[in-house]
């Protein structure tokens, strides 16, 4: 007799509620009625897309395993404009805000497993449970020192201060994202980055 299938967004769900057993204002039924939201499985390939330039997000994405890069497209070159990786929250955040379509490409870079809670129960969470009002805005101060820090790393005119500051930030990422995707983000090319390093 074959074994039982589990259900594979389970491990995303049970790995997102003991993360989230992390912050110590959330109740375990604040927990428990958030993980419960979060019911969109996404199971892609390399190369696979979440989402493309042009369609309009509407969840948010707790990535279970794998590795996503967040790019620009342009027609002279795709802009690297950020990661996700196992543990991170992923989307196409302007487009999932405002409900417009999204700039923004986001590609698996390897294979990824994906749960996703939609924008309407997300808000509906937020709005009903101030522990998770206070969970998001303090999610959301992080973000926006991070993005702070990356327009630092951008204004830098010299490649090599760019690259020891993600080295300090994110070393973790040179063993989860293709060279040429970091140099990118760095805004140098692969060669640079190879010299460098």
């Amino acid at each position: 007799m074959p074994a039982p299938v589990s259900d594979p967004s389970s491990s995303a769900h049970d790995l997102l509620a003991a993360l989230l057993r992390q912050v110590p204002f959330l109740t375990d039924d604040d927990i428990t009625a958030f993980v419960g939201l979060w019911r969109k499985y996404a199971s892609l390939k390399r190369a696979d897309f979440l989402i493309q330039a042009g369609q309009t997000e509407h969840h948010l994405y707790f990535v279970n395993e794998g590795a996503l890069r967040i790019y620009y497209p342009s027609r002279a070159e795709e802009i690297c404009v950020g990661f996700a990786y196992t543990n991170t929250l992923v989307c196409s955040f302007p487009s999932f805000v405002a409900g417009l379509p999204s700039e923004y490409c986001i590609q698996a870079l390897r294979k990824s497993e994906l749960i996703g809670i939609s924008r309407t129960d997300f808000t509906a969470i937020m709005e009903a449970r101030p522990n998770f009002a206070r969970f998001w805005r303090l999610e959301l101060e992080r973000a926006v020192m991070g993005r702070i820090e990356r327009e630092i790393d951008l204004l830098l005119p010299e490649p090599e201060r760019r690259l020891e500051r993600l080295l300090a930030r994110s070393p973790h990422l040179f063993q989860l994202v293709p060279k040429k995707y970091i140099a990118s983000y760095l805004r140098m090319t692969p060669e640079t980055l190879s010299r460098l390093r």
